[in-house]
């Protein structure tokens, strides 16, 4: 910040999804679609402004909840009320121009609701403003050993959580059965939030992963169900697996198209080396892809994570950043047809010279049951 000369970064998220921005300046997430608005100053201890009542504020010293935080500021918004949609960025204009801030970079701007940015930029006359962004996800993207030992974690209890719907999985049950259950095991374990998306059907008919709101489908003998499992572990950092399941027996299709996506995997994983480029990755991707009669991935196959589902680096043609070592990575290279859907999903740590071993330790494999 000293370098590009800016006095304050400016994000705000309203979920912990994908609002990994301000959890990991200040270790508490956004919850429940309530706007979080962070201050990180260059020369002292941030702000932030959550909701609560209007016009309260307090000083921090030494918080042990709200660490690094020296102001925190209230006020009742709601992304569904048009009218408060400027209250934050009210207090946002307050705390900086309090500060002196000249020079104030955006993290995720485009992100942000346009009236939060507008507001900000008429209300601070003579200031100028920069898109933080590319730094700050650089940063985040390589990750200390402490997070490396709770992304370990994370991916610990997907595996448990994966064990536990294969020893109760039956026929009768309907898909969000299925997924209730590993919502429970994740839960009980310390994951506090994520998705599962689990959609069945008979083999011969493609069973794409789908929300909650698709999953009332009942199981049947023979049935097969795709299962992507996808919550944060202790500490809100996030892996993903994804396996399929048969109550049966599986047909030399899923067979040959899940040997077929586990192979691309391990292709892919050999070129993810530490100065590589993504979009390098990408095309050789494709490649073998057509080489072995495989549509090419045009939607996204592999991506950082953290505290945040998705975070850069994107393995595709648009992404600048390189492959560094302390990456975690989630590689999932799938396709599918009207009668199959071949999907795998794992986690890898960056190493100096490559990828280390995976952290999930579920076999690759189909799971017949």
């Amino acid at each position: 910040m000293l370098e590009l000369k800016i006095d304050a970064l400016v994000m705000q998220a309203t979920n912990d999804w994908l609002g990994g921005y301000v959890k990991w300046f200040t270790d508490l997430p956004a919850t429940n679609g309530y706007p979080r608005t962070v201050i990180f100053h260059s020369d002292g201890p941030m702000t932030v402004i959550e909701m609560g009542p209007f016009g309260t504020s307090r000083r921090l010293d030494d918080d042990d909840l709200h660490r690094g935080v020296g102001e925190l500021m209230h006020t009742p918004s709601f992304f569904t009320i048009g009218y408060t949609h400027e209250y934050d960025a009210e207090l946002a204009v307050t705390a900086m121009k309090r500060r002196g801030c000249r020079k104030i970079g955006f993290v995720g701007e485009g992100a942000m609701p346009n009236a939060f940015v507008t507001r900000v930029k008429n209300d601070m006359a003579g200031a100028s403003f920069t898109d933080a962004s590319e730094f700050v996800d650089r940063a985040k993207a390589i990750k200390s050993a402490e997070e490396i030992t709770l992304i370990r974690r994370a991916a610990e209890i997907q595996d448990a959580v994966f064990a536990e719907v294969l020893a109760h999985i039956k026929p009768g049950m309907r898909d969000i059965e299925v997924t209730a259950i590993a919502q429970r095991e994740g839960q009980i374990r310390g994951s506090e939030q994520g998705i599962f998306l689990g959609g069945s059907s008979p083999v011969g008919t493609r069973s794409p992963f789908v929300p909650r709101f698709m999953q009332g489908r009942t199981l049947k003998k023979g049935d097969h169900l795709s299962l992507l499992i996808e919550i944060n572990g202790p500490g809100g950092f996030y892996t993903e697996i994804a396996r399929t399941i048969i109550l049966g027996r599986a047909s030399n299709e899923l067979k040959d198209g899940f040997e077929a996506v586990r192979e691309a995997q391990e292709f892919s994983l050999s070129l993810i080396k530490p100065g590589a480029k993504c979009r390098d990755i990408h095309l050789a991707h494709n490649e073998f892809m057509e080489r072995h009669a495989l549509p090419a991935e045009l939607r996204l196959y592999a991506h950082g994570q953290g505290y945040d589902m998705v975070e850069r680096p994107l393995i595709r043609s648009d992404e600048t950043i390189k492959i560094e070592a302390g990456m975690n990575l989630a590689v999932h290279p799938g396709y599918e047809t009207p009668s199959m859907f071949a999907v795998i999903c794992d986690n890898y740590i960056v190493g100096t010279e490559g990828v280390g071993a995976c952290l999930h330790r579920t076999p690759k494999q189909i799971f017949e049951i």
